[in-house]
């Protein structure tokens, strides 16, 4: 799996138009622009720059670079033990929101909700770097929120365009969180991907082999132990992904006059027929927008009642 990220870094990886990283990393653009970087760097067998994209370390410092030198986000963090997102792939999804907008003749300025915004608050701060537009993002966890807001004061602009919301009923998406007569253009979701913590333990141990096939299963476990990123609500839910999108589907038809386009990302290309299904017995126009970053595959689901 190491010489498959090391091979993707060599190459152009695939991913939206638009992405201003759609190329290698210039690490040592990013190293200058964020000296802390520097001792994560290395050349691989390749005879070219990486990282080690296990150590949750060394991708937090590569997040700060991206951030600080492409979107002007001078002090960027996440408490420990939460998901550090991947920038490109996160920027992929605002794109694309960009081109469904522009499709359906949709004029500024524009407003969006992002539903589980996390700590890192990543999808409302590109969505306001790259196209300016004006974003809510709304999340149940206390540590989530406050990390958030963090975030969203620690750099010059963003606090008049970003507005962190806490969800304090858990059944609830939707409710609590839109205002009565407030108007969002689009709601985006990177919804929890597995059924329980012992699915999610299992899958990240199965990247952890992949990329050090060499160590030992006790070197493994210890890497999960000091890198395992993500809380219960960003990673697993009762029903995992399918049956979380069903009910933000169903709980999104009582908003279906306050948002225009309801969208989430879909990993698993299974859940798909369970999705349109029910997006089909609520009469929603929907479409899938295929998602593609280096070897890995995703799906955005849009859909709308309007």
């Amino acid at each position: 799996m190491q010489r498959v990220l090391n091979y993707l870094c060599k190459k152009q990886n695939k991913v939206h138009p638009n992405n201003l990283h759609n190329d290698s990393y210039n690490f040592d653009a990013l190293c200058k622009t964020h000296p802390a970087l520097t001792p994560f760097v290395f050349v691989n067998e390749y005879d070219t720059q990486t990282i080690d994209f296990a150590d949750s370390d060394a991708v937090l410092e590569l997040n700060k670079a991206l951030l600080k030198k492409h979107y002007k986000v001078t002090d960027w963090s996440i408490p420990k033990g939460y998901l550090c997102p991947p920038i490109p792939g996160r920027a992929d999804y605002i794109h694309y929101i960009a081109d469904l907008l522009a499709e359906n003749n949709v004029s500024k300025p524009i407003k969006g909700l992002d539903i589980g915004v996390g700590a890192n608050c990543i999808y409302p701060i590109l969505a306001n770097r790259i196209y300016g537009w004006k974003m809510v993002g709304a999340d149940c966890d206390e540590a989530a929120i406050a990390s958030a807001k963090k975030n969203v004061h620690a750099s010059e602009g963003l606090e008049k365009h970003i507005d962190i919301r806490q969800q304090h009923i858990n059944a609830n998406i939707f409710e609590g969180i839109i205002a009565e007569k407030e108007y969002f253009h689009f709601t985006i979701c990177n919804p929890p991907f597995h059924t329980s913590e012992e699915a999610a333990t299992k899958g990240t141990l199965r990247k952890l082999k992949n990329l050090h096939k060499d160590d030992t299963l006790k070197q493994i476990q210890e890497n999960l132990a000091l890198n395992f990123g993500g809380q219960a609500n960003e990673l697993w839910c009762n029903g995992g992904e399918a049956l979380f999108i069903k009910r933000m589907i169903k709980q999104s038809a009582s908003f279906k006059t306050q948002v225009g386009w309801f969208t989430t990302l879909v990993s698993k290309k299974e859940n798909l027929s369970k999705i349109y299904k029910q997006l089909d017995k609520l009469k929603a126009t929907h479409q899938t927008i295929k998602m593609e970053q280096g070897n890995k595959q995703s799906r955005i689901v849009a859909w709308t009642f309007s």
